[in-house]
């Protein structure tokens, strides 16, 4: 049977088997698998990391699966690696997910250099996993140039992945009635780079029109990130410029945030954000270890659909039951 360490040896070299295996790990819900997957986190802990996260998030059918197969294909072809962690909605129903990102991502998916794994979002909000952090850990660890974070796609409230990342791409396009997004707060306050995506054909005029709206919307927003002003720039997987122009402007970002601090900052904080989600996890987990507290939640739950009792009562007598 191998070993953590073997495990973690392979995840080193980059063998994409060994990573797909200890993501697996990280994402079980074996308490046999706990011991194991904490050994390995720690081993991954322990090798510095030089790669630069980018969370990329927009509206469903916006073309995010299609931005990272070109944009992704453009790195590995200069000899840059890249791994794409992309995020499917669980069924609330079937409590299944497709996975069928590598589908979408047929020329990344070829690349020698790139890694590509679909996980179920398992009902978690936030457009991300459960286990997403300790995944970016593994992929780290590898080796990886660039981290793709590709959320579920559920608009405004989707900002959790900003916590778990060093630079956070909105894509949009035009006609789809969201120019005027670019004047709430929300996501679009969190973004550092917006694209306007699909910018050819007969949306190549629109698009430059909605650039133009959201050039003046973010001047009403303060940056996300210090000293940097939200760049809004058009996108088309058919013009290979455009990825030039895009890689020109990343690597202008990761200088920015490495020279001034801001990326050791953001990742301290965001190491403080993680171990507050633990904390809320446990502390949950151990509230329902107890048989008698899940049958106290049922009995709860029975009054509130036979109507004998509302939500708002029923959640103070678990606070009492807490306390």
């Amino acid at each position: 049977m191998q070993t953590i360490q073997e495990l973690f040896d392979g995840i080193l070299s980059q063998n994409s088997r060994a990573l797909s295996k200890g993501i697996t790990l990280i994402e079980s819900n074996l308490e046999t698998d706990t011991y194991k997957a904490n050994q390995l986190v720690e081993l991954c802990l322990q090798i510095p990391s030089k790669s630069l996260r980018i969370g990329i998030s927009g509206i469903p059918g916006v073309g995010k699966s299609t931005f990272i197969d070109t944009f992704g294909t453009y790195l590995c072809s200069n000899g840059y690696s890249v791994a794409v962690l992309a995020v499917d909605p669980t069924s609330s129903i079937s409590k299944g997910s497709i996975l069928g990102d590598k589908t979408r991502m047929s020329s990344l998916s070829q690349m020698q250099n790139c890694f590509i794994r679909p996980s179920p979002s398992g009902g978690s909000l936030g457009g991300v996993t459960k286990k997403m952090r300790e995944t970016i850990l593994l992929c780290e660890a590898a080796g990886y140039d660039y981290i793709f974070i590709e959320t579920v796609g559920v608009g405004q409230n989707e900002i959790t992945v900003r916590s778990m990342t060093d630079l956070f791409l909105l894509l949009m396009i035009a006609g789809a009635g969201d120019e005027l997004q670019g004047f709430k707060r929300g996501i679009t306050e969190i973004s550092d780079i917006i694209l306007v995506n699909k910018a050819d054909g007969d949306q190549k005029m629109a698009s430059a029109l909605t650039k133009a709206e959201y050039q003046r919307a973010v001047k009403f927003l303060t940056p996300s990130t210090a000293g940097w002003e939200t760049l809004v720039q058009t996108f088309s997987s058919l013009d290979s410029s455009d990825c030039e122009n895009l890689f020109h402007h990343i690597t202008s970002f990761n200088t920015h945030i490495l020279s001034t601090g801001i990326v050791s900052q953001r990742r301290r904080e965001q190491e403080i954000q993680w171990f507050d989600d633990l904390l809320h996890s446990i502390a949950f987990m151990y509230f329902f270890h107890s048989s008698l507290r899940i049958e106290f939640v049922n009995d709860l739950k029975k009054q509130i659909s036979s109507g004998t009792i509302n939500a708002t009562i029923a959640i103070n007598k678990v606070v009492n039951e807490m306390k």
